[in-house]
């Protein structure tokens, strides 16, 4: 693993202290203008992020940040794309259900992913050019980051499960995912089994092989996503954009990601 991947890594676990430290006391959420909440840790995780990835000389898109125009980014072989605090609302109802997500795009495909769960100290690594995902404990003490990796376990998904274990959302439970679990019902001629879990967890649940599908019909940006897609592509899980019939990619023109779909082998 190189040292830009090993950068994402501890600049995860950092932004997750950050957070943390923001997380155990009373805290203020403002609202942008798209309604979504935003608190101090979201700026202050962005920060730490930043002064990581900024020594890659790799270009950087992030939630907080203000956006590069796209005639510049189109020119991009690659890029990171983060999102410092994914899972404010979970956040802010202190439910644990939160992430620091981190991903390197290349070509605009995702080919590397941390997602790190800062409420339980668990991170989720995924390398698509080595076609294996990690998960680890992280311990309270300052341990370095390859010693870190030396004892993650690998993830493995599911194959033909039964029930079918569907990630819904807490929040985003709608019409068009209900008719998805229906078809399911209907083409499998297996039971179904919802599973509910806030922000990029829902993308580990399937690469660990703790779900089986994750339907998204609901609204998301490349922040939200490019870190899971990496870290289930890395355990030959493909996630399909429903506009194309193809592999989500990232660095678009439009950074709202359209409907999509993972799933194991059924």
């Amino acid at each position: 693993m190189n040292e830009n991947k090993l950068k994402a890594i501890e600049a995860s676990i950092k932004a997750g202290d950050a957070i943390m430290e923001i997380y155990k006391e009373d805290f203020d959420v403002e609202y942008k203008d798209d309604a979504s909440p935003l608190t101090e840790a979201d700026k202050n995780a962005n920060a730490v992020i930043m002064s990581f990835l900024e020594t890659t000389s790799i270009p950087i898109i992030s939630e907080e940040n203000k956006q590069t125009a796209y005639d510049v980014r189109k020119n991009w072989t690659s890029c990171w794309i983060v999102d410092p605090l994914d899972g404010t609302k979970e956040f802010v109802k202190k439910n644990g259900e939160f992430t620091v997500n981190i991903a390197l795009i290349d070509q605009q495909k995702s080919v590397f992913g941390v997602i790190y769960v800062p409420a339980q100290r668990l991170l989720y690594v995924g390398d698509v050019e080595e076609k294996k995902a990690w998960k680890v404990a992280v311990s309270e003490a300052d341990t370095a980051i390859e010693t870190l990796m030396n004892s993650a376990t690998l993830l493995e998904p599911s194959k033909d499960s039964n029930p079918i274990r569907v990630v819904g959302s807490r929040s985003h439970m709608n019409q068009e995912t209900l008719d998805h679990i229906d078809d399911l019902k209907e083409k499998y001629q297996k039971p179904v089994e919802i599973v509910s879990k806030g922000s990029s967890l829902k993308f580990c649940l399937v690469a660990e092989g703790n779900a089986d599908v994750y339907p998204r019909y609901a609204p998301t940006m490349e922040w939200d996503t490019a870190a899971g897609q990496a870290i289930c592509k890395a355990v030959g899980l493909e996630v399909i954009s429903l506009d194309t019939n193809k592999e989500m990619l990232y660095n678009r023109e439009n950074l709202l990601n359209g409907y999509f779909h993972v799933k194991t082998e059924l």
